[in-house]
């Protein structure tokens, strides 16, 4: 099938349930259909986490994405933490092959110093561009980045996008990325990203927004069908 959407999504098995409501979210409101591939560092064949820095197993394995994908076609890479609130083929029509990479480019400082499992948030160029990434996976720039080559870089030179050129990096509206905690309360956005802490750590479960990732949770559990008292 030709129209599908590949999305990636980063898999940490400490936190498990924040990939199931996210894919969840996604599946209730897409109008085509989806395929979905975890980014289990257990299962990624060629690949051995050397990297010792790092909050959550998809630090660096989301610059794999091109060679998963045999470097060809579109992928969406998108951080667990994440919850879909439009369909996300809007998101996939914003494809342009001018671009190796489309992003949101955040340009903030953090409000807070530590986030989840006490993790320091610290404030660094393109903070957070690489969480939710439009991939032109058949781009020339991309053909680097091998499983060795990725194992050999800094986190400061993949997540800046160095081996691309900056006018080979597209730019996405903020609200397919719209960060709780970090940006101010607000509901109609296309994609919230609990950068901080997700929803199912108790130190975040009635943190911004996330009354949207407990309803979605809710659903991948119950039916979305079903009221309770988050509708």
């Amino acid at each position: 099938m030709n129209n599908i959407i590949d999305i990636v999504v980063g898999y940490d098995e400490k936190e498990a349930v924040a990939y199931h409501a996210f894919t969840q979210s996604v599946i209730e409101r897409s109008s085509i259909p989806i395929r979905f591939l975890p980014l289990n560092i257990k299962s990624l064949e060629g690949y051995t986490e050397v990297h010792k820095d790092g909050s959550n197993n998809f630090i660096y394995t989301r610059f794999l994405v091109p060679h998963l994908m045999n470097f060809k076609g579109w992928a969406i890479y998108a951080d667990g933490d994440m919850v879909c609130l439009e369909d996300i083929r809007k998101l996939w029509d914003l494809k342009d092959n001018k671009y190796a990479v489309q992003v949101v480019k955040h340009d903030y400082k953090t409000k807070v110093k530590n986030k989840y499992w006490g993790n320091k948030n610290e404030d660094y160029p393109r903070k957070n561009w690489s969480s939710l990434i439009l991939w032109n996976c058949g781009h020339p720039s991309h053909k680097v980045l091998t499983p060795e080559f990725i194992k050999e870089q800094s986190g400061s030179f993949l997540h800046r996008f160095t081996w691309v050129k900056d006018s080979e990096i597209g730019e996405l509206d903020k609200e397919w990325n719209w960060l709780a905690m970090e940006y101010e309360e607000k509901k109609d956005v296309n994609l919230i990203h609990y950068t901080i802490g997700t929803p199912c750590f108790k130190e975040y479960e009635n943190s911004s927004l996330a009354y949207f990732w407990k309803k979605s949770f809710r659903n991948a559990l119950t039916g979305y069908y079903k009221k309770d008292k988050l509708d």
